[in-house]
């Protein structure tokens, strides 16, 4: 008993026995089935070879999803070996049916395979990119839209999904920024636990509950210069306060699995770290699921300078790492380690254990063709109520970044508007990236959407205008995909000068312009993270007709945007909305929906900001306002962002009270509360997120200028006002000291409540221990 509990398990029941302490239902159900699944495994362990436990730690490409140079052969042979635990990049019942079987009837232990996918925002039917699902700032969307995933890809036979990627991202030039929930911890594990809810459900054994794949552990989002699998390189403090939060939050939340990234983590690679993978993760942290390596980054720690493949992977099994993805160092190399002494049987046995119990937590074992169901797959795929859903949550992920003189919401009546640009009547590149079984040819267009929105008496043109980029050479690393981008057989002169005689006879021009699905996502990291030049050229050549510009903006990253911000009269942020795209754009340009999102990254004003983000640390000569010099500022721009985070507009106009806090002096446990009174002052109903912010501005350590604590979202009717109260505790104040002792300490804090991180209203309040 001592081997598979934790001595917290061991300590209570110890207590339960000698005060005779009633265990509770639930508690009494758990260790049940833990006691029952423990010997289970134990039982088909003891009847396991060497090789079939080696077996189970090898996961392989079927090949419908492939995001390096290797792939694998002789999967079906493999298979019946028992050499492969399970496959990814593999989805279909049909597909999937014929893989189990092999393993179940064909091998002679019936070890049934794990089916895995980067179900990243939806499976068939997509939804926003995670950034921009982060937007909604509505945890209830985002558990849903998971569950959504969860049931569609359980009915194509998946039973597991690499996703949430949890990664804090401070640098915007890193295309998986796009894949995150952008740059803040707390918000960031609020939304990592709602996504592992949502795909995990109640039960793992659930027909449509697939096991949640924590990625990439850890720190990967802080790779250097933003460039993908690039190194990493931080202090203990900064890993514990602002970067390993959210896989923290994911755990605790249930999630039944962990991917290691490829970059080191305090010199030393995720994948044969075993601080990170045994020490933080199994025994501070209490983890009892599996580890995955990424694709092939196992094999990658060799180029990290670590030694050969049989090296490394026994470093990485010894370190923690159960499941080897793609690269096969496991399956070819750990039997001769262990006949060499470099492993033990019962480093094996541990990382095969982890993996037999994630199936039978599935119910795998029970029954492995639990998600196998092709009447599923015909009634719970694309269903029209999974389309209003990843609609809705389209809607609510729009950031309104600049709206002047009120030019939107537009008129559904009358007059004629030119749609114009190379993502206006575009259906690929409306899911963006990690969209696997997605079916772009099925998205709805940002011109299908407004002619579905507005009436017969108001004229729609449309005129593409530009390439997504005239650079053919940034074309070819684009296209990893084929016909992701091309060319125009018009001439880019010809294209400019149509848009320009299209939007001459308009009263309104909407330019549908930004990065297509290619340039954010794995392996798209770009130094320049302006709209390309093409579609720049376009916009300016339409800004001299003097009429008003809306630029519906698809994005996968905070972009630069000074010019644009300077020249447009409004900036809708859609960042890539998925299936739904075009008629939720049209919901919301034609105020059907008032647009509520909030930025949960920070947008520089030039690439040379960067890393630019809200919750930085203060320095000794900080910069206020006016030129000057020995300061910590720049030259030639100011320090602050275009948009800083939290920022979004509305239709309407809110209002803040001043805060009104309980007490200006707490002592201990006392819990404080902060209200203020939000009204809706503008001439539509609209939501706001009201955001808690708490400053520290004397402890033991340097502490950030301000770090988000809590939000509400509320809807509030035309002059409606509501009082907003936050409950705040000293377990808001806690963070990880010089020795990571995570703590609160007595003095002074400044409670800041407001629209955006830059538009607060403050309160000042002494806490005493």
């Amino acid at each position: 008993m001592k081997k598979y509990f934790t001595t917290k398990h061991i300590v209570y029941l110890s207590l339960a026995v000698l005060f005779c302490l009633p265990l509770s239902n639930a508690t009494a159900q758990k260790q049940a089935e833990t006691a029952k699944m423990n010997a289970f495994v134990s039982g088909l362990m003891k009847k396991m070879t060497v090789d079939e436990k080696i077996g189970q730690l090898n996961l392989v490409t079927g090949g419908m999803a492939i995001t390096g140079s290797v792939t694998n052969n002789g999967i079906a042979d493999g298979v019946k070996k028992g050499a492969i635990g399970g496959i990814f990049g593999l989805y279909g019942t049909d597909n999937v049916r014929k893989m189990q079987e092999a393993a179940v009837n064909g091998t002679r232990l019936h070890i049934p395979l794990i089916f895995g996918l980067d179900v990243i925002h939806g499976h068939r039917t997509i939804f926003p990119i995670p950034l921009g699902m982060s937007t909604t700032w509505d945890l209830g969307l985002i558990e849903q839209s998971a569950h959504i995933a969860a049931k569609e890809a359980t009915a194509e036979g998946l039973n597991w999904v690499f996703s949430p990627m949890v990664d804090i991202a401070r640098d915007a030039r890193w295309g998986r920024i796009s894949e995150g929930s952008g740059e803040d911890p707390w918000y960031g594990g609020q939304v990592a636990a709602a996504m592992v809810k949502g795909y995990q459900g109640t039960s793992l054994k659930n027909a449509d509950a697939v096991m949640a794949c924590v990625k990439h552990f850890a720190l990967y989002g802080a790779a250097e210069a933003g460039r993908e699998y690039n190194t990493v390189d931080m202090s203990k403090i900064a890993m514990y306060n602002y970067y390993l939060p959210p896989y923290k939050a994911a755990l605790d939340a249930g999630a039944g699995s962990f991917m290691s990234s490829f970059n080191v983590v305090d010199g030393v690679p995720a994948t044969t770290n075993k601080w990170l993978l045994t020490d933080l993760l199994r025994k501070q942290w209490g983890f009892n699921g599996f580890v995955v390596s990424d694709y092939t980054a196992l094999n990658e720690v060799t180029n990290h300078g670590l030694g050969d493949l049989q090296t490394v992977s026994a470093l990485a099994l010894k370190a923690g790492l159960d499941m080897d993805m793609v690269g096969e160092g496991f399956l070819s190399t750990l039997k001769k380690s262990l006949q060499q002494g470099k492993v033990t049987m019962a480093d094996i046995d541990l990382a095969c254990r982890r993996v037999l119990e994630a199936k039978y937590k599935l119910g795998l074992f029970q029954n492995p063709y639990k998600s196998i169901n092709a009447q599923k797959e015909k009634t719970d795929v694309f269903t029209d109520a999974n389309r209003k859903a990843a609609r809705i949550t389209a809607e609510h992920s729009f950031v309104l970044l600049k709206n002047a003189n009120q030019i939107l919401p537009l008129k559904k009546s009358g007059g004629s508007i030119a749609v114009v640009g190379p993502l206006a009547d575009n259906k690929r590149d409306m899911l963006g990236t990690w969209v696997i079984a997605g079916e772009w040819e099925k998205s709805v267009s940002v011109l299908e959407g407004i002619k579905h929105v507005v009436n017969d008496d108001v004229k729609v043109t449309y005129a593409k205008g530009a390439n997504i980029t005239d650079d053919t050479t940034f074309m070819k690393r684009l296209n990893f995909g084929p016909g992701m981008v091309s060319l125009d057989p018009k001439s880019p002169q010809d294209m400019l000068e149509e848009a320009v005689k299209t939007a001459k006879k308009a009263d309104i021009i909407v330019a549908v312009v930004g990065e297509s699905q290619s340039m954010s996502g794995e392996s798209s990291s770009r130094s320049d993270i302006s709209i390309p030049e093409s579609q720049q050229l376009m916009l300016k050549a339409l800004a001299k007709l003097g009429k008003p510009i809306v630029i519906v903006l698809f994005n996968g990253r905070p972009l630069t945007l000074t010019w644009e911000n300077d020249n447009a009269a409004a900036i809708l942020d859609v960042w890539a909305p998925g299936t739904e795209a075009g008629n939720a754009v049209a919901e919301v340009l034609f105020g059907n929906y008032n647009p509520s999102g909030k930025l949960t990254t920070t947008f520089p004003r030039s690439v040379g900001q960067i890393p630019l983000y809200y919750n930085h640390l203060n320095t000794g000569r900080p910069y206020s306002s006016g030129p000057t010099k020995f300061k910590s500022n720049y030259l030639d721009i100011s320090n602050n962002p275009l948009y800083p985070f939290g920022y979004g507009l509305s239709y309407s106009k809110f209002s803040y009270s001043n805060i009104n806090v309980s007490k200006t002096h707490l002592k201990g446990d006392e819990i404080l509360t902060a209200t203020v009174t939000v009204t809706n002052n503008g001439p539509y109903a609209g939501e706001e997120v009201v955001q808690l912010y708490i400053s520290d501005p004397a402890a033991s350590i340097s502490r950030p200028v301000k770090e988000l604590k809590d939000f509400k979202k509320i809807n509030l009717q035309i002059g409606e006002k509501q009082e907003v109260t936050f409950k705040i505790t000293p377990q808001q104040l806690k963070f990880y000291n010089s020795q990571l002792k995570y703590d609160w300490e007595p003095g002074s804090f400044i409670i800041q409540i407001g629209t955006n991180s830059a538009d607060t209203k403050t309160a000042k309040v002494q806490w005493a221990k």
